[in-house]
């Protein structure tokens, strides 16, 4: 992964050298609403940072959030004390990010999942789509009604991107499968609403969807919960949430952020750190669908032939996945 990721920056900034290392190196870590542990996108920023700290022995600073107001206040909290570097987790912290950026210049800084053109930040974006359309497939080969869900969190263009490749999977096994599809909210707080996200799954499976898959936060487990109390399929998201219900998640469409952040704390300590936008895909290794021992039973041979095949095909640019984010359109 780390070598896709110097790839990616050396592709974008050919000329840019390494971001000289002025400070000391304290790194820390900003998660956003919904908690470190939300099973989901934040937790996969705290496993990065604690496998850092166990494998390294480097503490971290870290902090959580709990209303919008905290994002630049802990940025500058951290950046006063002589952080460095310091990771925002999700895009709704690219605003604080960008105005602590400018304060702070000899301080280095990442933010997954939005872009902040500066000097001093990394920003760190994946293709969800891609990985998406992987589990669509899956989701249209595992169901039996023809007709399969989506339940996103907050509706933005970042969940539409998902949506869209989800579709575009599912749509490569069948044009006639009919794919449901509900947001749950337009705040930070759809992100952390799993009673809302059960509801929103059991409207789904009423009008025949046996396949949900989510990518809202921790309001997806409720969405997982409630897929499996009705002896249906859920499908998790950013982090593998396979164990969580085992026998009813079908898969995971993983976003490796584990391993963004891990690689963003060793090149800041290796002095090789740099600024810039990283895109990390399927040929990257940046995203990819779950395969474990909860799992292994539901997911034929079959199955897997097909979503590798695909895999290789976007990798090679045989099948290219719309990108929702670069026309808010989505053709599938």
């Amino acid at each position: 992964m780390k070598q896709f990721l110097a790839a990616c920056l050396a592709a974008s900034f050919l000329a840019a050298p390494a971001f000289a290392q002025d400070t000391e190196f304290k790194p820390a870590i900003l998660f956003d609403l919904g908690g470190k542990f939300d099973k989901s996108f934040n937790e996969g920023a705290y496993n990065g940072a604690q496998r850092y700290k166990d494998e390294t022995g480097t503490e971290y600073r870290e902090f959580e959030i709990t209303n919008e107001a905290q994002r630049e206040q802990a940025l500058r909290r951290f950046a006063r004390d002589g952080a460095s570097p310091i990771i925002s987790v999700g895009f709704a912290q690219a605003a604080a990010l960008e105005a602590v950026a400018k304060e702070y210049p000899d301080t280095q800084f990442a933010i997954i999942d939005a872009v902040v053109d500066a000097p001093n930040v990394r920003s760190i974006l994946f293709k969800e789509e891609e990985g998406s359309y992987l589990v669509g497939i899956l989701a249209a080969m595992k169901s039996e009604t023809g007709k399969v869900g989506f339940v996103g969190g907050m509706d933005i263009p970042l969940i539409r991107k998902f949506l869209c490749g989800y579709k575009g999977g599912v749509k490569s096994v069948s044009e006639d499968i009919e794919v449901l599809e509900n947001m749950t909210g337009t705040t930070g707080a759809a992100w952390n609403d799993p009673v809302r996200g059960g509801e929103l799954t059991r409207s789904q499976i009423s009008q025949g969807a046996d396949v949900i898959f989510h990518a809202a936060g921790g309001t997806g487990i409720g969405v997982l919960q409630a897929a499996a109390d009705a002896g249906k399929f859920g499908i998790g998201v950013d982090s593998n949430q396979n164990m969580l219900f085992p026998g009813h998640v079908l898969t995971s469409m993983v976003k490796k952020v584990d391993n963004a952040v891990y690689d963003t704390f060793e090149d800041a300590k290796n002095g090789e750190w740099s600024a810039g936008v990283v895109n990390l895909g399927l040929a990257e290794d940046g995203v990819t669908y779950a395969m474990d021992e909860n799992n292994a039973d539901l997911v034929t041979d079959e199955m897997k032939t097909a979503a590798e095949d695909a895999k290789a095909k976007i990798v090679s640019g045989e099948i290219e996945v719309h990108d929702y984010s670069t026309d808010s359109n989505c053709p599938y």
